[in-house]
């Protein structure tokens, strides 16, 4: 397979914009898709710096003395994993240590020796298992609301956005109070809205979206991006005026996901799986890995750029008024429309593509990603 020549690769890398935001000045914005016409203009991507990331691939003891950045992440997210149903998951603390839940002894002396420390649940996961379902049943046909486990806190957080209000803002918290203190209700200033735009620009139909990870399948080079985006075109270009042909679109998943599969125009065209980080450099992207609450993470879009973050929450569901999405990842990472299927990442590791959420990289916002982990098994794929 030939190499791509050095302007193809730079076109076929996902960007990172910068500025962190904090959660309680975002907004969940009920309604358009984070994509963007155009015709529209829009201000040149902002640079920042990007914070890096332990590299991942050491073991679980290994991971243990290193409580800092991606290694924390990776060792919580791992434990989490192989606990399963018997925890309400795991998070880095302010002190940077590998935190997991646990309801009994045994798990307990696993998480510690694999080099985390284990936390006792205060409410069991089935309980919170039983709250979710509950809201997914009544609650899913309300825009601008969602909801996700706090493993710090072992309660479901079930937000609402400025579009709820009324009698359906009276019904959610109607089922909020029903559920006790296994729930926490926050409100968000702003409407839930999906972004298109994106890492390094990709153009079609009118929209703008972002490139996110480079993988390859059988041998062939592809390219993820959000489903949303995938929905709407079915040929990606470099340029707005379509003359530089990047792709097809041959799978995409929206609603319920927020994936899309795109085969590259041309035999190589992926070449390397770089970050473009907006300042000339880019981050190669070895790997790809689950996210957890409390890690730092960058993101890059074509829109912003690059911008850092915390994540505080996985698995979360978001009701866009387009549809439910559900195991997402929560940031308080910020992004902007045309951000829409942008890498978010941390260190060397992939861990999700830009879908939707409020704010911007002004005044700040929260934002929700697809694991990018779900896309690659479904498409049998991987980043290089």
């Amino acid at each position: 397979m030939g190499r791509p020549n050095t302007a193809r690769k730079r076109r076929l890398r996902a960007m990172v914009t910068g500025t962190s935001v904090a959660l309680g000045a975002a907004g969940l914005v009920a309604g358009s898709l984070y994509a963007v016409n155009t015709d529209a203009k829009t201000d040149p991507p902002r640079e920042a710096a990007l914070a890096g990331g332990a590299r991942n691939g050491q073991n679980a003891a290994q991971a243990g003395r290193r409580q800092a950045g991606g290694g924390a992440g990776a060792l919580a997210a791992t434990l989490a994993g192989r606990l399963g149903a018997r925890t309400n998951g795991g998070y880095v603390d302010s002190a940077g240590r590998a935190v997991v839940t646990v309801t009994n002894d045994g798990d307990a002396a696993m998480v510690r020796a694999a080099g985390a420390v284990p936390k006792t649940a205060r409410r069991a996961p089935a309980t919170l298992n039983r709250v979710t379902a509950t809201l997914r049943d009544s609650m899913a046909d309300v825009p601008g609301t969602g909801w996700a486990v706090d493993p710090v806190t072992s309660q479901v957080v079930l937000w609402t956005d400025a579009s709820v209000t009324g009698a359906r803002m009276a019904r959610v918290q109607r089922t909020a109070r029903q559920m006790g203190s296994s729930v926490r209700m926050v409100r968000f200033a702003g409407r839930l809205r999906t972004f298109a735009d994106g890492g390094d620009a990709i153009f079609g139909g009118g929209s703008r979206c972002s490139l996110g990870f480079n993988v390859r399948r059988g041998g062939e080079d592809f390219f993820l991006t959000a489903g949303h985006c995938g929905n709407a075109v079915p040929e990606w270009t470099a340029d707005q005026r379509g003359a530089r042909p990047l792709g097809a679109t041959v799978a995409s998943s929206f609603p319920g996901d927020d994936f899309a599969l795109v085969r590259s125009a041309q035999a190589g065209q992926a070449g390397q799986g770089g970050v473009n980080l907006y300042n000339g450099q880019t981050r190669d992207i070895t790997e790809a890995g689950e996210a957890v609450v409390g890690q730092r993470v960058a993101r890059s879009g074509s829109t912003t750029g690059v911008s850092t973050g915390r994540v505080t929450a996985v698995g979360a569901t978001v009701n866009f008024p387009e549809g439910t999405v559900s195991g997402m990842i929560q940031t308080t990472v910020c992004a902007e429309p045309g951000d829409s299927g942008g890498p978010l990442f941390a260190g060397t590791t992939a861990l999700g593509l830009t879908s939707g959420g409020s704010g911007d990289c002004r005044v700040g916002g929260v934002t929700f990603f697809q694991p990018v982990t779900e896309a690659l098994q479904r498409f049998g794929a991987e980043v290089f």
